[in-house]
């Protein structure tokens, strides 16, 4: 059996001449809005400040596009990064210096010995030895050793 995969899933249909369902629908709104400010303020003169700035705003998130996203997908991800909690992971301490430079030497030794552990002699099964342990630290399975 074949079936026919549909293609261009990603392009929104033409409904209303060269406009899109949610274009039309922006652009009608910003024009209901702009005639209720217009109906509410009375004044053509005082009410096309608002009217200019409503205008503005429904032709970008109708028209503009940021990165091949419509403007209300940024506007929206801007809104929850600036309204969402925050997690912060990581925040650098201030490690207290050493007096002395014999307690300096002893913490370098203590991080020295930590951090590269010698097992063998042979720079070869060292070196494997931590390609094996940074493989398994990083590795999605953290039952492997």
């Amino acid at each position: 059996m074949r079936f026919q995969v549909p293609q261009f899933i990603e392009v929104e249909d033409k409904i209303f001449g060269q406009l899109t369902l949610k274009q039309f629908l922006y652009l009608a709104g910003g024009g209901g809005l702009s005639f209720l400010l217009y109906s509410m303020i009375g004044n053509l003169m005082i009410s096309i400040i608002p009217i200019i700035v409503v205008i503005g705003i429904v032709s970008a998130m109708a028209f503009y596009k940021v990165n091949n996203r419509p403007l209300i997908n940024v506007m929206e991800s801007a809104f929850k990064y600036y309204f969402g909690s925050k997690l912060f992971i990581w925040k650098k301490e201030e490690k207290a210096k050493p007096k002395n430079v014999a307690d300096a030497v002893k913490d370098a030794k203590a991080y020295a010995s930590v951090m590269v552990p010698r097992i063998s002699d042979s720079k070869l099964k060292d070196l494997s030895w931590s390609l094996d342990i940074k493989e398994s630290a990083y590795s999605s399975n953290k039952n492997q050793i």
